[in-house]
């Protein structure tokens, strides 16, 4: 692990008593055991940077130091998605919530939780500085994220601030977790306080433990998987713990199901098992359409967009099986977005939390099977073995998406890779996920500039673990982000980023393809306005500027095994690296484009 406490380290501390307004929201971030704060800076906050700096002498929290407010969040949300537990970042008044903004609905649709420190004013008019306090005061600066946030607040004493901080703890933490959002006014900040308030016990404001379903929907559900001949379990956005892991592995054998999973989020069952019915995709692949459309009943375990796949799978037709729906993403959905999706079916709905549901499901499972598994121990859906193996590639060819997929399996041997991101075209059925922290889910809110930033916060997260993390993005993607390469290189935090360079805006060019064919015009100029090729842009060149060790740009197959060996032997001590690798425009697996 990276030893922060070796960096920024502050002079002169001493022994600091609680003074000031800030230093409430300091001590409370500590409190609440929140160990990073990822920030850009800016004067709006100045009150409570000194705070973090010099009462608390930049330890627990720890300040992590970004080039831009995006890349802020998007570290707080990857170390979130790596451990299911918060972490803080700051953005600077009005100006940098809004840079933060798309990073903050990425992980809103992600449903992962972080504590936003913000601040504003000074509110009193009279306090302000000409001109630039003027233009980052807003009277309700919450309201821009209000919509994509769990809560938020801009509390006007000290008091109110301690109390606000134990209800965004309790808030963020309980199911469906999220961000939320504290503003505070430059004022309060820099306003003297009583050094001996009495502040709240956090011990005391905990969330509520997971929350368990009702024992007669636990029956209901019971009878029907027992008496299933083809059960399917659909398993979605769900927690890295290895119990809940191998909680839903035996939940699966127990009843003979079908398990299918996606890439949208983190992986949650191991893709090699016999019942896992076919690789995830964005879109269920055919064995897997074929499992769900054989169903008598479906589970769904905090699937997103149920009734969007379910659209994929059944088309117009009525779906026949029992659907058994335990979420509770339903608590938060409002009017503004649409990221609830479709509305799930449910002939037996649960507002309730999958892990303990499936701890449940066991239980009664268990005692109307006898303790006896349904399962044959056969192989019930696709092979788990791949159709290409790294052994089939001409090693003179270009690179293809698929081929970055199998030079990446064959480099992971003894190795426990954490993939925090992966391209579009990713080939799933080369590359099996084994452990719940094998790969980690998408941007959420398909936001680009994210890629980057979440691999850097998995890499804190994972950094003391036998983790090692590895994003694989696209060249847009990375670009739009790539300053956050800094913020890894100055605290070397471990992390491989593996660039699947098309020079092209890809995706957007089927798309075009797609609207070009339904008018019947050429589809040979899908690509105007989407390539990045003239200059292309020598990626590897930009890390090395911001200290990231890098190399690039890799064009054939004989070379890409080596170079992924060699850069993930400078992770392994202890420091970022890019590679960047051009690939052939294609993907393995064509993701939905949108009909016409």
């Amino acid at each position: 692990m990276p030893d922060l406490t070796k960096f920024d380290r502050p002079v002169n501390v001493g022994n600091p008593k609680m003074g000031w307004g800030s230093d409430v929201a300091a001590e409370m971030l500590r409190r609440m055991g929140i160990k990073y704060l990822s920030m850009n800076p800016g004067a709006s906050y100045r009150g409570f940077h000194d705070s973090i700096v010099n009462y608390l002498g930049n330890d627990d929290p720890q300040m992590i130091l970004c080039l831009h407010e995006d890349h802020a969040v998007h570290i707080a949300q990857g170390y979130a998605k790596a451990t299911d537990e918060p972490m803080g970042c700051i953005l600077h008044s009005n100006v940098g919530l809004m840079h933060g903004m798309m990073g903050i609905f990425n992980a809103w649709c992600n449903r992962v939780p972080m504590v936003i420190m913000g601040a504003t004013g000074p509110v009193d008019t009279m306090k302000r500085r000409p001109w630039i306090d003027w233009i980052h005061t807003a009277k309700d600066q919450g309201a821009l994220i209000r919509n994509f946030v769990k809560y938020d607040d801009e509390p006007r004493s000290a008091q109110a601030l301690a109390e606000t901080m134990v209800r965004v703890n309790k808030t963020i933490r309980t199911a469906p977790t999220g961000p939320a959002y504290v503003c505070l006014d430059a004022g309060l900040q820099e306003s003297e306080i009583d050094p001996d308030m009495k502040l709240p016990d956090v011990s005391r404001f905990l969330p509520p433990l997971p929350t368990p379903a009702p024992q007669k929907s636990i029956d209901e559900a019971a009878d029907l998987l027992a008496k299933a001949k083809n059960p399917v379990i659909m398993m979605g956005r769900l927690k890295r713990a290895e119990k809940g892991w191998a909680d839903r592995i035996k939940l699966a054998e127990l009843l003979g199901a079908g398990v299918v999973t996606d890439m949208k989020t983190g992986i949650a069952f191991p893709t090699d098992h016999g019942l896992h019915l076919a690789p995830p995709a964005n879109r269920p692949r055919d064995e897997a359409v074929a499992g769900m459309q054989e169903a008598d009943v479906i589970l769904d375990l905090n699937w997103v967009d149920l009734a969007g796949t379910f659209k994929l799978v059944f088309g117009r037709d009525d779906v026949n099986a029992k659907v058994i729906h335990v979420s509770m993403d339903s608590i938060i959905h409002n009017g503004w977005t649409s990221d609830h999706m479709g509305m799930p079916l449910g002939d037996v709905t649960m507002l309730a939390e999958p892990e303990p549901v499936v701890e449940q499901l066991l239980e009664a499972l268990e005692k109307r099977l006898g303790g006896k598994s349904k399962w044959d121990g056969q192989n019930k859906g696709r092979m788990p073995e791949p159709d290409t193996t790294y052994d089939m590639l001409n090693q003179d060819d270009n690179i293809s998406v698929e081929a970055v997929t199998l030079c990446m399996n064959e480099v992971r041997k003894g190795r426990n890779i954490t993939l925090t991101n992966v391209t579009i075209g990713w080939a799933a059925d080369g590359y099996h996920f084994t452990h719940p922290l094998d790969y980690l889910g998408n941007d959420g809110g398909g936001g680009l500039a994210s890629g980057t930033g979440t691999a850097i916060g998995g890499g804190l997260a994972l950094a003391d673990t036998d983790r090692t993390v590895v994003a694989v993005l696209g060249d847009g993607d990375t670009m739009q982000g790539a300053s956050s390469l800094w913020t890894a290189a100055h605290y070397s935090i471990p992390v491989l980023f593996v660039i699947s360079n098309n020079r092209s805006n890809f995706n957007d060019e089927i798309h075009q393809e797609t609207v070009a064919i339904t008018r019947n015009r050429p589809v040979e100029n899908r690509w105007i306005g989407q390539r990045i090729d003239d200059p292309t842009v020598s990626i590897e060149k930009y890390a090395a500027s911001l200290g990231v060790e890098s190399a690039g740009p890799i064009e054939k197959i004989a070379d890409l095994v080596p170079a992924l060996e060699h850069a993930l032997s400078v992770v392994e001590s202890g420091k970022p690296y890019l590679l960047n690798v051009h690939v052939e425009k294609g993907y393995a697996v064509p993701p939905p484009a949108r009909e016409a």
